[in-house]
């Protein structure tokens, strides 16, 4: 009996693709897309609510818990119990890290309580001096004109009071930036020391290894910024040390606490331009208790430095960062104008980011 033929298989319809499938190549593309508007985000966010003190300080207490873990770690193990070696000595520059920032401040304090305690008579002794001054020239001037000066000390003391309430608003809120950028500030070197001694843990997830990246950028490019800055920061120091040892008692004006000026300067000076600034002003301050004169040269010393701090910054950061002169001048220029001082502070940082980002694209 003949057998009948088997039934020819029907063909099965294709499968669709699910509209969530994507090749996986676009899918690796649009990780790191997303990895790039996070970390711009959070650039832009930092930015904008005044952050920038906290991000600098996270970087810097990672780089030194790591710079400073190895050694101790060496040194641990000469040690009794060195099998805990790496631990410990990871725990300890951690601690150091931390606490170092605390200790200096007590110390500052401690140097500074004699100065505090003087201020009073200091700006006693001030406010004669302006008399005088504005009494000398009561008598040089014309009438009419004169008639507009203070007459005496205590004319100049309401003067200065009737100023400062009228500007008490405006010190109150800078001085709580002031205070909210200082916790800020210590606050990241808190988390980047922890960060830096951190249990190593494999990374799972593609867009945690796509942030990674865009995170060991922005170290690599915060270590060259740092390493530019030291030397900015050594130029200005000994361009100071010349103006306080040398110029000022040529003109038979010194100083008091000249040694801790020095030193000041140089630990101010590793904060880009902000830095530069600050510890000016404090040379401006102790020269205003001198003499008027020490106080004025010293001011003209400030902007003629600060003015510099520009051309120099671009020039020392542009040679660590392979970034023209003109490019890094621009973009300082255009981020302090639209961020302010934050954005003068940033703008090396980011555009070296930036370029080191279009590097590792093989865009530029």
């Amino acid at each position: 009996m003949a057998q009948r033929p088997a039934p020819a298989p029907v063909p099965s319809a294709p499968t669709e693709p699910t509209p969530t499938t994507l090749p996986p190549r676009a899918l690796n593309q649009g990780i790191v897309v997303a990895s790039y508007l996070l970390v711009a985000a959070a650039l832009l966010l930092v930015m904008w609510r005044g952050l920038l003190p906290g991000l600098l300080c996270v970087c810097l207490g990672f780089l030194l818990t790591r710079w400073l873990a190895p050694r101790l770690v060496r040194l641990r193990r000469h040690l009794p119990g060195g099998r805990k070696a790496r631990r410990s000595g990871q725990a300890l520059a951690a601690t150091v890290v931390i606490v170092a920032p605390i200790v200096l401040l007590a110390l500052a304090l401690s140097h500074s309580r004699s100065y505090l305690l003087s201020a009073p008579l200091q700006y006693r002794e001030l406010l004669d001096f302006m008399a005088r001054t504005v009494l000398e020239l009561r008598v040089k001037l014309p009438p009419d004109m004169a008639a507009q000066l203070p007459e005496g000390a205590a004319d100049i003391q309401r003067a200065i009071a009737a100023y400062l309430a009228g500007k008490a608003g405006m010190l109150a809120t800078t001085g709580r930036a002031w205070l909210g950028g200082l916790l800020h500030a210590y606050v990241g070197l808190l988390i980047g020391a922890l960060a830096a001694v951190r249990p190593s843990v494999p990374m799972r997830g593609p867009l945690v290894r796509a942030l990674m990246q865009r995170i060991r950028l922005l170290g690599d490019a915060f270590r060259q910024i740092v390493a530019a800055q030291f030397w900015i920061a050594l130029f200005n120091t000994v361009l100071t040390a010349i103006f306080l040892l040398l110029i000022l008692p040529l003109w038979q004006m010194e100083l008091p606490y000249t040694r801790a000026l020095i030193t000041l300067t140089f630990v101010a000076g590793l904060i880009p331009i902000v830095g530069n600034l600050l510890c000016n002003v404090v040379l401006t301050i102790v020269g205003l208790s001198v003499s008027p004169a020490t106080a004025l040269a010293c001011l003209g010393f400030l902007v003629l430095i600060h003015k510099a701090e520009y051309v120099i910054n671009a020039k020392v950061v542009g040679q660590r960062t392979h970034i023209g002169v003109w490019e890094l001048l621009a973009v300082m220029f255009t981020a302090e104008a639209v961020f302010g001082p934050a954005g003068l502070v940033a703008a090396p940082l980011l555009y070296a980011y930036l370029k080191k980002e279009l590097h590792a694209a093989q865009l530029v």
